[in-house]
Order: C-alpha cells, then sequence, then structure tokens
C-alpha cells in the first residue's frame, strides 16, 4: 500500500530528528504548523518517567532504555514538595539532583521536556504541593493568592538556579518547559496562568517553548496566547482529539503531551491492564501523521515513602481513592526497569513510523528472589510516641510542622458509654482504641464519619490514630490538603476537649525502643534480618501484614494494605547491603513473628468489588 504525501513527509523529516545527537545543543522552535530545529522540521517523540521515583543509580539505565524504545526526549516532572520540604529549606541532593538527571539524559542522545509545576498532579501527594502550603490559614493554592504567588516564585527562582544554565538555547537539552499543569481541568483564571508564566520567564525557564498541557474540550480554559498548546488524551481518542485542537489553534503544532499509554492503580481497585496492541498501533498512526507525541509513562516507577497520591473528583457519586505505592502504570517499561510486551509493540511502532532503527536494548539487571524470614522483634507503638502537645481540640498534621505519616489524638472519657463516636472528614484513615484495645475504624475512601464505641464506668483514654494516606492531587478537593482530624471529635452528643497530640511523621524507625520477642497487641513495628550475598532488585512479599509502611536499612519502600491490588513493594538493589540487610515493618494489627519472603514476580491481586 503506499503511503500518503503526508506520511512521506512526515517519515522524512522524523528519520531526520531521531539521530541522537544531530541537534544535541540546538533549540526547537515554532514555526507554522511545524516544530523545527536549525531550519528543518523536528518531531518530538518522547515519553515521560520521573526522576524522583526511580532510584538514581538506576537514572542512566533507565533513560538509555527510553533512547532503545525510538524515543528523542524524556519528559519529567519535578516535584516540589520534595525539594523544598521546609519554607526556604532547598534539597537538590541524591534523587533530588534533577541537574544531574538532565545531564544524564542528555548524554543518551535525549532533549528533556521539564514540568516544574508547581502543580503536577502526577497521582503524587497534593499534586507536588508542599504539606506547608496547608498549614496557612486560610491559603488558596493554586490561585492569585499572594502567598501562595510567593512561595511558588521562591521555589522556581531557586528551580532556575539549577536548570537555566541547561536550557537548549543556553546549550543544554532542555527544549520545552510546561505552565503549570492541565489548568483548564481546573480553573480559567488567566491571570493566575500569566504569573505563573512570568515567575517561569524570571526563573531563565522560558527562553525556549513553553507548553500548556490540557484536555483537548478544555483548551479555552487552561491556555495563553503565545504559548503552544499540546494535548492529553487517553486511548482510542487520538483523531478527534487532534480534531478539537485543530479547530482551536488552526495551523499551529499537533502534540500529544500526555497519551496515556497505561493507567494508575488505587487501593481496593484492580490493577491496571490496557490494550498495548491498541495503543501501539494509535502512536504509530500519530507519528505518520506528522504529530508529536509524548507516552505517559515510558516508565513508571515508584511512589516512595508516603508520596502516593489521591482522586477525589467532587462529584457526589465520587469518592477518595488513593493511589497504591507502585506507579507501574502498566508501562512500557515495569516498575523495575524491565521491557514489557508493551515496550516491544511501541519500539517496533515508531521504528516502522519513523524508518528509523532504535539502538539495541540494553540488558536488565536481574530481579531476584530472597528466602523466607521473621521479622522476630516486635515494638509496641504505644511505646514509641514522642513528647505530646497539649490542645483543646484537635488540629491537623500541619498545625504542628509534620507534613506525613501518622498522628495520634488522645483524651480521657468517662463511662458507661455505648454509640457513636464522630470524627467527621477524617483525613483519610483512622484506628480508634479505647484503653489500648482496637475499638472501630473510620475510612475516608468508604465516606465514613464516626464508628461505634463501647466501654464500662470510670475513666477510660480513648486513642484516636490517623494515618494521611495521600493527599488529593487532582480536582476541586485538593484546595484543603490538611492531613489528620479536622473537625470536632463528639462522643454521643458531647464534643470532646482536652486533647493530647502525638505528632508521627514516622520519617525513620532507627530510634525506636522496646524491641521485645514476645507477644505485642496492637500497632507495632516488626524487625526482622535477612542476608544477601549479591544485592539483586527483588518484590517484597507484604501478603502476611495488614495496614502500614515497610523500611529497608531505613529506606522507606512505601505503604502496604491487604486490601490490595498491591501486595508487595519493590526493593531496589541498591538500597540493600551486601551481608545483614535490616527490614521494619509498621501494622495497625496484631502479629506474631511475621515472615517476609522476596519475590522476582508481582503479587496483585483482583479484588471482587471496589467501595
Amino acid at each position: 500500500m503506499k503511503r500518503s504525501a503526508l506520511t512521506s513527509l512526515a517519515l522524512a523529516f522524523t528519520a531526520f530528528c531521531l539521530a541522537p545527537t544531530a541537534f544535541a545543543n540546538a533549540p526547537v522552535t515554532v514555526s507554522g504548523p511545524h516544530f523545527m530545529r536549525e531550519g528543518k522540521p523536528y518531531q518530538i517523540v518522547s515519553g515521560d518517567m520521573h526522576f524522583q521515583r526511580v532510584p538514581r543509580a538506576y537514572w542512566t539505565d533507565r533513560l538509555r532504555k527510553a533512547r532503545a524504545m525510538g524515543l528523542n526526549t524524556v519528559t519529567t516532572y519535578v516535584f516540589w514538595n520534595l525539594i523544598e520540604p521546609k519554607p526556604g529549606q532547598f534539597d537538590f541532593s541524591g534523587n533530588n539532583d534533577v541537574a544531574a538527571f538532565v545531564k544524564a539524559a542528555q548524554a543518551e542522545g535525549l532533549n528533556v521536556i521539564l514540568r516544574p509545576g508547581p502543580y503536577i498532579c502526577g497521582e503524587w501527594d497534593a499534586g507536588g504541593y508542599p504539606a506547608w502550603l496547608f498549614a496557612v490559614p486560610g491559603m488558596r493554592v493554586r490561585s492569585r493568592d499572594p502567598r501562595f504567588l510567593a512561595a511558588t516564585d521562591r521555589y522556581l527562582q531557586r528551580l532556575g538556579k539549577e536548570l537555566a544554565p541547561l536550557m537548549a538555547s543556553h546549550g543544554g537539552p532542555i527544549i520545552a518547559t510546561e505552565l503549570e499543569n492541565e489548568y483548564g481541568s481546573y480553573d480559567n483564571d488567566k491571570d493566575y496562568l500569566e504569573a505563573v508564566r512570568e515567575q517561569l520567564q524570571h526563573a531563565g525557564l522560558t527562553d525556549d517553548l513553553l507548553l500548556t498541557y490540557d484536555g483537548p474540550d478544555l483548551l479555552a480554559n487552561g491556555t495563553l496566547p503565545g504559548v503552544t498548546a499540546v494535548i492529553d488524551f487517553a486511548p482510542g481518542e487520538a483523531k478527534k482529539s487532534f480534531d478539537l485542537l485543530e479547530r482551536f489553534r488552526p495551523g499551529a503544532p499537533r502534540m500529544a503531551g500526555e497519551y496515556w499509554a497505561g493507567w494508575f492503580d488505587q487501593w481496593g481497585g484492580k490493577h491496571a491492564k490496557t490494550d498495548a496492541k491498541r495503543e501501539a498501533d494509535e502512536i504509530a498512526w500519530m507519528l505518520e501523521q506528522g504529530y508529536s507525541v509524548n507516552v505517559y509513562l515510558v516508565h513508571g516507577g515508584t511512589s516512595f515513602g508516603f508520596m502516593n497520591g489521591a482522586n477525589y473528583q467532587g462529584n457526589p457519586s465520587d469518592h477518595y481513592a488513593p493511589q497504591t505505592t507502585s506507579y507501574d502504570y502498566d508501562a512500557a517499561l515495569d516498575e523495575a526497569g524491565r521491557p514489557t510486551a508493551k515496550y516491544t509493540l511501541f519500539r517496533d511502532a515508531i521504528a516502522k513510523a519513523t524508518g528509523q532503527t532504535p539502538p539495541p536494548v540494553p540488558a536488565s539487571a536481574p530481579v531476584g528472589t530472597l528466602p523466607a524470614f521473621t521479622l522476630k522483634e516486635s515494638a509496641s507503638l504505644w511505646d514509641n510516641l514522642p513528647t505530646a502537645r497539649n490542645a483543646d481540640q484537635p488540629l491537623p498534621m500541619e498545625a504542628y510542622g509534620q507534613a506525613y505519616g501518622y498522628i495520634l489524638y488522645r483524651t480521657r472519657v468517662r463511662g458507661p458509654f455505648r454509640g457513636t463516636l464522630y470524627l467527621g472528614d477524617v483525613r483519610d484513615y483512622a484506628a480508634v482504641y479505647v484503653d489500648r484495645r482496637a475499638s472501630g475504624t473510620v475510612d475516608r475512601r468508604l465516606k465514613q464519619v464516626s464508628t461505634q464505641v463501647e466501654f464500662g464506668s470510670g475513666e477510660h483514654t480513648l486513642d484516636v490514630l490517623v494515618e494521611n494516606t495521600g493527599r488529593v492531587n487532582y480536582g476541586p478537593h485538593m484546595a484543603d490538603g490538611r492531613a489528620g482530624l479536622v473537625d470536632p471529635v463528639i462522643l454521643g452528643d458531647t464534643v470532646l476537649h482536652g486533647w493530647q497530640v502525638f505528632p508521627l511523621p514516622m520519617t525513620s524507625p532507627g530510634s525506636l525502643r522496646g524491641w521485645t520477642t514476645g507477644h505485642v497487641d496492637g500497632p507495632a513495628f516488626h524487625r526482622g534480618r535477612v542476608a544477601v550475598d549479591t544485592p539483586a532488585d527483588t518484590f517484597l512479599d507484604t501478603r502476611a501484614f495488614g495496614k502500614g509502611a515497610v523500611w529497608l536499612n531505613g529506606a522507606n519502600l512505601g505503604r502496604i494494605w491487604s486490601i490490595g491490588p498491591q501486595h508487595d513493594l519493590y526493593a531496589p538493589a541498591p538500597w540493600f547491603h551486601r551481608g545483614d540487610n535490616t527490614v521494619v515493618v509498621f501494622d495497625l494489627e496484631t502479629r506474631d513473628a511475621p515472615t517476609m519472603r522476596g519475590v522476582a514476580q508481582r503479587l496483585w491481586s483482583d479484588p471482587s468489588s471496589t467501595p
């Protein structure tokens, strides 16, 4: 079958632009319907991967595999909350070294599209916003609130010091910067977008292309004149979406800013599995039309620690839905960086559409197993509480300078009582104890606001242990990112006063006390050791536990929850030591000498129903 003239033209300029070092230091510009580089049409063939979700030791491996899939560009978010964990305190070390990642991409012959936020969504806690923003009374994030804009400006100016020298116009690989992210889905305040644009400009991050990303039906809300608009859409929607873009911006470049070639997982739901053949065919079709494409994602990685976000759209039928630690996303490269069947389909589709043979696919590091080992020691949470903070009414985490983890609220009550304990809009999961005995739970996912409690005469200790299971990262509910208890607590008809509050950020389990090999009731930490001769990636089997988190040699691997679909945690080889390794698990439920093992294949489950 003969190709159309348009397809032939697409092949010609795509073949020219895919050479890995052809324009390593040349900027990309816009001329009519084309991106241009050194006077010639240029097609961006990109994939998202988020450097802060990938162990730094693996950046080069993932980038090299992206290049071997046929990409000429990698797109990455920058997570503000990790860069500025406290106001004015910036951290560009280790996995936050964005400049090092950009240089590593350049070394592999890849351009970079930078998505610095300040809002990024990305199924990340609060869409990347630092928790301390929500401690400011009345702060309106993602708006022209002067306090918010002062914070975003401080962040972007500091980020610019790292990255402005790496813009393509200065000889670096960054060919484009995103202006905010999918703002059209949130609001239509053009003055706000202009304010962020000016901040990016002052930071030196707009010397090359500036892009807005929006759903094709929301372009009017989220775009600005003079800023290139790209579109985000799901498989099966390419032709319709590009038609809408053409009607909105006739004769402008056409690019899929996010082509959702996969999907994320939510606790209590099914593991995402999408149609790789359909996606590969649609990618090929877009490239053959001469369109630019960014595959979301080429590699998902992991939301290590407490960094997963949550969805809560705001419609009456919606509910709070936190995402899993794994950001596998059914991506072309799996969570351990191994090429999947989808990777091969995409690689073949890109090669056929562009007429270019990509570099060989690098070998992957082995994913191994670990024999079963017992976590023989336990330490009660009750023996590891910090100094109490006194409060008449419970306050959210942020009021105590806490960002993530758990927080315990304690008061004294008198009985006898049998009835309802009202906790209100819990953020996000509460376990209730009376005299340290489990009495009930309140789960925001299930729209619960209360539980039943019962106790006899006399005075009793009431504990409410709240886990922040992930701040909302998308939709109207993200405006209020407070965690913990945000409403008065009511026992029957009585508002409870006189609280002790124990912030539990759980940044490291290294200073825990009270370890014992005896039985421990209630929420506790469990510790075991496993010997490793040659460190290798593995997935730690978490099926022996209920709800909590896991640390490997002090590094937080992420959350666990028996409701699935995730029943393991990715444990990267660089985080193991030769010899003894320490694993600590926090679990809300009582466990006696639980066991773990390392597996090479994932332990997904598909719950029979979702809340």
